[in-house]
Order: structure tokens, then C-alpha cells, then sequence
């Protein structure tokens, strides 16, 4: 079940955990004001909303801390209810004696996604938008944090309420032509419906397709150094990252097992991957490193192949260009700080040098290119990053291929209005509209506590 918290005046650190300047304990509900006054030391309920004083936390004569607390009426707060939120001294001791003192004096503890439910409940964020409270906070790169954003904007909620008004329109014909069978109402012709339909449908397979990029903007990629010893792996590694993260040394086999490491680089986020050198080995240690590196190259998304130019290719190393997947790997040309000739290959590819830096910057946009097969989404371009909103829209497209077939086959009326309503109760979840209680408790429950 969802959090009753329309119903109780519920209190919770806002801010993250541990030692800082400043944290904030947001109290939010009908007795916000109340309880507040309780344990301050001026009188909150003379304040005027939305302003900002000075004075202390008080637990009986107490001092518990100097604070700054702001006061939010409703319905012009973020939950939408009376809101009260209390800056206090960062400290987790300090930042915890006030929760406790606010809690004491009558607020319940909130749990996870409490305040963001009264917001969605009080009519100040549809479902959608409210989602897009958590992703932005947890947003890995600058471009799943513009996605979020225009998510919160409401960008992707005035998409489907587009997809609703189209659809609605149509709906009262066919509700017409069931409910007035006899009566000869003609407000369009089945060609002219169908040819609606049809447009929606096209318009919310578009949306439903943008999730492939938007898989990659929210989750980020996997990326994978693989190559011979002494390709220079590492040295890359180490490159991207602008730090010394792995060892790098002349001998052979260096790195035995997987080395990972964040990156951010092009508006997205990658988990890097520095794996053993594949080569024919008798040592015990070293065959389990390769083994981990041929999985790691199975299960990357995105594949840099290392190869060393300033050498003949190794039997090794051609087996290596012959199996890497065409789709996913960008073959890199090492060392070319050193005498070398460029060889030939079908993979896209980018020269460089990682002992120096020369060509990072283009290895970089090649790495792009890839990623987005050289079409990166528009910058006004709504892009789907939720598994449960494109389940709801491909649900909803479903159910109009089953609608216009019907229409082309002459199906009765009665079946093919259950199918439009079918549509539209998937467009509307997404929204929040005419939604189960069970999965409002699992979209919240996601949230974290104080939000």
C-alpha cells in the first residue's frame, strides 16, 4: 500500500547523510505549522509564507541548535501541504537531535518518496513527473540529467495526453456506433478513423523506440579495454580517466584480472573496464585473466581493441580483429608516437598515442559516434528512460494494431471499443491516472527518504 501521508504531518532529513555545512529536515502536513511552533523560538504561526527567520530549537528549555527555518503554505509548497523545513548545523549528531525533536513534538517519520507522494496526490506533479524527481537526483551524466528535467518539466506527460486527445476524438465515434447502431451517424468514415489511428499509432511507436538511446543515457555503458599484453591497455586507461589508476610497466601480463573505474566523457556515463592481455599462456593465474577478458568483451556494450602499430600483427592479435563484434567495437591503433604503418580494417577506428595523448581527444569523438551510430538524439527530443513507461506505451500501441485491424476486418463495435479504452487506461497510467495502489507503493518505494 501507498504511504498514508495525506492523512498524518510526517518529518524527514532532506539533505544526504554525514558531516557538512548545512542540513535540512523538511516537516510537511497539516500540523507542520503546529508542531514547529512547538520547539522554535519564535512564533510560526504569525509568519507570513514563504519567508525565511532566524532562532533556536528548543526541546523543553533545551537549546538543541541555532537555525534558519523556512515557512511554506499550502498549496504553494512542493508537497502541496503546509510546509515548514528547519536548516540546521550539518552534523549527523546535531542534524539527528533535531529530527528527534521535531518527532517528538508530533510529526511522524517519513518513509521513502512520502513528500514526493503528497506532492502527486495534492495535484502539484503527475506520475510521470514525479518519477523524475528520483532519476534526476540520481542522474549519472549531464544527458540523463537533461532527460530527467524535461521529464519534470512535463515534456513526456504533454506527449501522452497528445496521444490521449487523439485517441479520444475516435473513442466517442465508437462508442456512438455501439450505442446508436440504428441511427446511421457517420461523424467519419472507417477510412478517415482508420487513418487516425494509424497516425497515433506511428507517433507512439517513435516515442516507444527512443528507449534504446534512453537505456544508454540512464544506465550507462559498458566499456571494455581489450587487447594483447602490452597493447597499452593501461596506459589508456589511465588516460581517459586523467589519473594513475592502473600499473603500467614494460612486462608482459601486468594486469591479471579486471580493473574498473567511472567515467564520464560525452554527456554519458560509462563503467570502464582494463582486462588482462589475451595472449597463449601455461600460467595457472594469468588463463584466468584472459578467461575474464574474453567475457568482458562478450558482455560490453562498447569494445576499444588495442592494437600496437609499431609492430607486425600477432597471430593473437588478428584472431582478435576477426572475432570482434562489428557492431560494438572500435578498433584503436596505438603508439603511433613510435614508427608505424596504419593496417587495414573494416571496424571504425581512431590512432592514437596513450603514452603521450595524441589523437585522445579524437578517439573520444569516435567513441561518441559509435554509441549513437552517428545520429545523437536532438536536444529537444523527448526520450523514454523508464522501463514502466515504455511497457505502458508499447501496451498501448498493441492495443491499437488490434484496434485498426479490427476496423479493416469489420469486427463488431462493442470489441473494437474495449480495445480503445484498453489504449487509453495505458496511456493514462503513466500519468498516474486510474492506477493500482500497488504499483503507486512500488514507484515510491524506490525513493529515498526525505524526498
Amino acid at each position: 500500500m501507498p504511504p498514508p501521508s495525506l492523512h498524518k504531518t510526517i518529518a524527514a532529513v532532506a539533505t544526504p547523510p554525514g558531516e557538512g555545512g548545512i542540513a535540512v529536515i523538511r516537516i510537511s502536513g497539516k500540523e507542520a505549522l503546529s508542531i514547529a511552533n512547538r520547539i522554535f523560538s519564535g512564533d510560526i504561526l504569525s509568519f507570513t509564507s514563504h519567508t525565511l527567520h532566524f532562532g533556536k530549537i528548543l526541546a523543553g528549555n533545551e537549546v538543541i541548535d541555532e537555525v534558519l527555518l523556512a515557512v511554506m503554505h499550502c498549496p504553494k509548497s512542493y508537497t502541496g501541504e503546509d510546509t515548514v523545513e528547519i536548516h540546521c548545523h550539518g552534523g549527523s549528531l546535531i542534524t539527528r537531535r533535531v529530527l528527534e525533536t521535531v518527532l517528538n513534538a508530533g510529526a511522524a517519520p517519513a518513509g521513502p518518496g512520502e513528500f514526493t507522494y503528497q506532492a502527486f496526490m495534492n495535484g502539484k506533479l503527475d506520475l510521470a513527473q514525479a518519477e523524475a524527481v528520483q532519476t534526476l537526483i540520481g542522474a549519472k551524466n549531464t544527458l540523463a540529467l537533461k532527460a530527467s528535467s524535461q521529464q519534470l518539466e512535463g515534456h513526456l506527460s504533454k506527449k501522452v495526453k497528445g496521444f490521449q486527445e487523439d485517441l479520444l476524438d475516435i473513442a466517442a465515434i465508437l462508442e456512438a456506433w455501439v450505442d446508436f447502431p440504428e441511427e446511421g451517424l457517420e461523424f467519419a468514415s472507417k477510412e478517415e478513423v482508420i487513418a487516425s489511428l494509424e497516425k497515433t499509432h506511428a507517433k507512439i511507436t517513435a516515442l516507444i523506440a527512443t528507449f534504446h538511446e534512453g537505456k544508454k543515457i540512464h544506465e550507462g555503458l559498458k566499456l571494455s579495454l581489450i587487447g594483447c599484453p602490452n597493447s597499452g591497455k593501461s596506459s589508456l586507461m589511465n588516460a581517459l580517466l586523467g589519473e594513475e589508476r592502473a600499473i603500467v610497466t614494460h612486462i608482459p601480463g601486468t594486469t591479471r584480472d579486471l580493473l574498473e573505474a567511472e567515467l564520464r566523457l560525452g554527456g554519458l556515463h560509462f563503467q570502464l573496464t582494463d582486462t588482462a592481455g589475451i595472449r597463449a599462456t601455461e600460467e595457472l593465474i594469468e588463463q584466468e585473466g584472459i578467461r575474464r577478458s574474453k567475457k568482458a568483451m562478450q558482455d560490453a556494450d562498447i569494445v576499444l581493441l588495442l592494437i600496437d602499430v609499431s609492430k607486425a600483427l600477432t597471430e593473437e592479435e588478428e584472431r582478435l580483429l576477426a572475432s570482434a563484434p562489428q557492431n560494438k567495437t572500435l578498433i584503436v591503433w596505438n603508439k603511433i608516437d613510435l614508427p608505424h604503418e596504419l593496417p587495414s580494417s573494416t571496424h571504425p577506428f581512431a590512432p592514437l598515442s596513450a603514452k603521450t595523448g595524441e589523437g585522445i581527444d579524437e578517439l573520444k569523438r569516435a567513441l561518441t559516434t559509435l554509441v549513437w551510430n552517428g545520429n545523437p538524439p536532438a536536444k529537444d527530443e523527448v526520450i523514454l528512460t523508464n522501463v514502466r513507461h515504455k511497457e505502458s506505451l508499447s501496451s498501448a500501441a498493441t492495443d491499437l494494431s488490434v484496434l485498426i485491424e479490427g476496423l479493416k476486418t469489420e469486427i463488431s463495435p462493442e470489441f473494437l471499443s474495449a480495445d480503445m479504452r484498453s489504449s487509453l487506461q495505458n496511456l493514462a497510467s503513466i500519468i498516474g491516472m486510474d492506477i493500482s495502489e500497488e504499483v503507486l507503493s512500488s514507484i515510491f518505494a524506490k525513493f529515498c527518504v526525505g524526498k
